[in-house]
C-alpha cells in the first residue's frame, strides 16, 4: 500500500474533506458489493457520483497546488 502524502501547510480543508469522502465512498462501496440489490436504487447511482466528483476535485486542488504555474522557473 503507497504512503500517505505528508501534510504541508498548503493543504487545507479541500484535501481533508476530499480524503474523508474517498474513505467515505470506499467504504459504502465494499459494503454495496455484499448485497447486489442495493445497486438497485437510484440514489445510490447519484452518491457514488457525487462523491467521486467530489474526490475528483480535491485531487485536482492538489495537483494543482503541486504544480508550477506557466511562466515560472520550476
Amino acid at each position: 500500500m503507497p504512503e500517505p502524502l505528508p501534510k504541508r501547510p498548503s493543504d487545507g480543508a479541500a484535501s481533508s474533506a476530499s480524503e474523508l469522502m474517498a474513505r467515505l465512498t470506499l467504504s459504502a462501496l465494499e459494503r454495496a458489493s455484499a448485497d447486489p440489490t442495493v445497486w438497485r436504487e437510484p440514489a445510490v447511482h447519484r452518491a457514488v457520483l457525487v462523491s467521486g466528483l467530489s474526490v475528483l476535485m480535491g485531487s485536482l486542488v492538489r495537483l494543482r497546488a503541486d504544480l508550477p504555474g506557466p511562466g515560472s522557473a520550476d
